[in-house]
């Protein structure tokens, strides 16, 4: 009994090694394909990880160097030629380069387009889209009624800029002259939830002023026409020595007839006299 209980042993366990083999070759190669997939995963994930940071350092010293330019449009100029790496990056240096043209009159309508092309990307976040479409208004609005439509899509309910877009469709109204319009928008900007003390502050204020009658007054500068210079005029064609001369001579004879210069004598006599009459008292 004894032998054949091991002989059966050990046929069990050349069976179990049998099927164990078998199920080695049969799926071996997706055990190996799994620890390649996962090896080779996460090699990948790390040489992404590092060329993002690569291109963001890259990016980030590009934007650096441009705003160590001492003017404005050397600053601009060199915030156009950053590349950027993706539309997030893109509409940052469009922000930058708004910034940067506010103290510039000359190149803000350029940001402005500038920025509204950046916010036409399709995976750029709401927020950030309406940001730059918001900042591209108060550097160079559209027309009226172009500017009400752009607005009007930031003032939707649950815009991030809801409030403040409310508050420049009320200046709108009040350019074109319709207070009650403007007021109405304002006293909803007092009891919105989403405007800060300070939009509910200007609000209130311009409802005082609106209301009391004062009008916008158009604060630009205006340029001074240049004064006009009228030409001298022509000297006359004759000779400076001969006719102009002789023109003066003429006049100096005809200004001084012959009896004044008897009495510009008789006077000079009469001073002399005088004095050679102190000497002798003397």
């Amino acid at each position: 009994m004894a032998n054949t209980d091991s002989f059966i042993d050990e046929v069990s366990e050349e069976v179990r090694r049998d099927r164990l083999f078998a199920l080695f070759r049969r799926w071996a190669w997706l055990a190996i394909l799994i620890v390649v997939l996962l090896v080779g995963g996460a090699a990948y994930l790390e040489w992404q990880r590092a060329q993002n940071q690569a291109s963001a350092e890259a990016f980030g010293n590009a934007v650096l160097g441009a705003l160590d330019n001492d003017s404005p449009e050397a600053r601009i100029a060199a915030l156009e030629a950053v590349e950027a790496p993706g539309d997030a990056a893109a509409l940052v240096v469009a922000l930058l380069a708004a910034g940067e043209a506010s103290a510039n009159d000359g190149t803000a309508a350029d940001a402005a387009a500038g920025l509204r092309a950046a916010a036409m990307a399709p995976e750029l976040p709401q927020i950030y889209r309406d940001l730059a479409i918001y900042k591209a208004h108060l550097l160079s609005p559209l027309p009226a009624d172009e500017a009400r439509l752009e607005l009007g899509i930031l003032a939707e309910p649950g815009r991030p800029f809801a409030a403040l877009a409310e508050e420049q469709l009320a200046l709108i109204d009040v350019i074109e002259g319709d207070i009650e319009a403007a007021i109405n928008r304002l006293r909803s900007l007092e009891n919105a939830a989403a405007a800060t003390p300070g939009l509910q502050q200007r609000a209130a204020q311009l409802i005082v002023a609106l209301e009391a009658g004062a009008t916008l007054v158009d604060t630009a500068p205006v340029e001074e026409e240049p004064p006009v210079v009228e030409p001298a005029p022509e000297a006359p064609a004759e000779d400076a020595e001969t006719g102009t001369g002789e023109a003066a001579d003429a006049g100096a004879e005809d200004a001084a007839p012959e009896g004044e210069d008897d009495g510009g004598d008789t006077a000079g006599d009469a001073v002399a006299d005088e004095e050679t009459e102190a000497v002798v008292e003397q």
